[in-house]
């Protein structure tokens, strides 16, 4: 199956849901006048990030009525988007949704939180605890949100439960040229995304959708650069970084199959091992490996 994608490299407003949902309507309007069939947005696009003390401001249910504009639009094309849910039992979570044919059909809520160097997400954010994969009109796929991306297990577990598809929305701040950004060169943070979706891909044999945001917030510049890696882990296109713009790419799902049929990685990937070997190390570091083998 071919169709068309297209990942929308934005600049939220902080804090300002409203003129976001208008900025978002007209993004996803513009990407059905280009014949796209899915709209990716960018890590928490409908609120911005550095919201700190607005998190419970600014979270919202799943079945808010707020949300009723981006369900209808989905009745057209299908859409990600990124928001602070807030869950039943009061928790928030930096949450991507997938909405079509006027529903939300999968929610995603983010495992890992970086809290370190400018990140504090913890502090604000509960971490989600799932991996799933889900079925779209185009074959199955999952969400990962940005820093899911940077460890081993997300991808894999995705891949595993029959994504074919990883889409990952991200807030990724431009490092390794802060102090005056070259567009012509690219920055170390930009680099390493690649490296990373990369990997990720052809270890799994899956596309990797990498919609990530631009614009200043709280000093820090996001870096754009988004880009679709095939599954064979070649980058098939590549927006520039910090321009804001709409990213068109059509996606070809005849490519997972041809690099799983020449490539036995996601074959060969073997769970049992894998549970049994984590099991004994998570026995050994925490103080339960009586009886285990040495």
């Amino acid at each position: 199956m071919k169709f068309k994608t297209c990942l929308a490299q934005i600049n939220p407003i902080l804090g300002d849901f409203d003129r976001n949902l208008a900025s978002h309507l007209e993004v996803i309007a513009n990407a059905r006048v280009h014949g796209a069939r899915l709209c990716v947005l960018p890590e928490l696009s409908l609120t911005g990030y550095f919201l700190k003390d607005l998190v419970p401001e600014i979270a919202i249910r799943l079945e808010d009525s707020r949300l009723r504009p981006l369900l209808e639009a989905s009745r057209e094309i299908d859409i990600v988007v990124g928001l602070v849910e807030e869950s039943t039992d009061h928790r928030f979570f930096n949450t991507a949704i997938y909405l079509h044919g006027g529903a939300c059909i999968h929610a995603h809520r983010k495992i890992f939180l970086p809290t370190y160097g400018l990140f504090e997400e913890q502090r604000y954010f509960a971490a989600g605890d799932r991996i799933r994969a889900f079925e779209t009109s185009f074959g199955r796929a999952a969400l990962l949100t940005c820093e899911d991306m940077w460890h081993a297990v997300p991808p894999l577990v995705a891949a595993q439960d029959g994504a074919l598809i990883l889409i990952v929305p991200s807030a990724g701040p431009l490092r390794g040229s802060e102090t005056q950004p070259d567009r012509d060169a690219e920055p170390e943070s930009g680099a390493t995304w690649e490296v990373l979706n990369r990997f990720h891909a052809k270890a799994n044999g899956v596309y990797v959708l990498y919609a990530n945001r631009v614009g200043f917030e709280d000093g820090i510049n996001f870096g754009g650069g988004s880009h679709v890696v095939l599954p064979s882990g070649r980058v098939a296109a590549k927006a520039p970084i910090l321009d804001e713009l709409l990213f068109e790419v059509e996606i070809d799902l005849g490519e997972v199959r041809r690099e799983r049929r020449d490539s036995p990685l996601y074959r060969d990937e073997d769970l049992d091992l894998a549970l049994r070997e984590l099991d004994w190390v998570r026995r050994r570091r925490f103080g339960r490996s009586e009886g285990e083998r040495s």
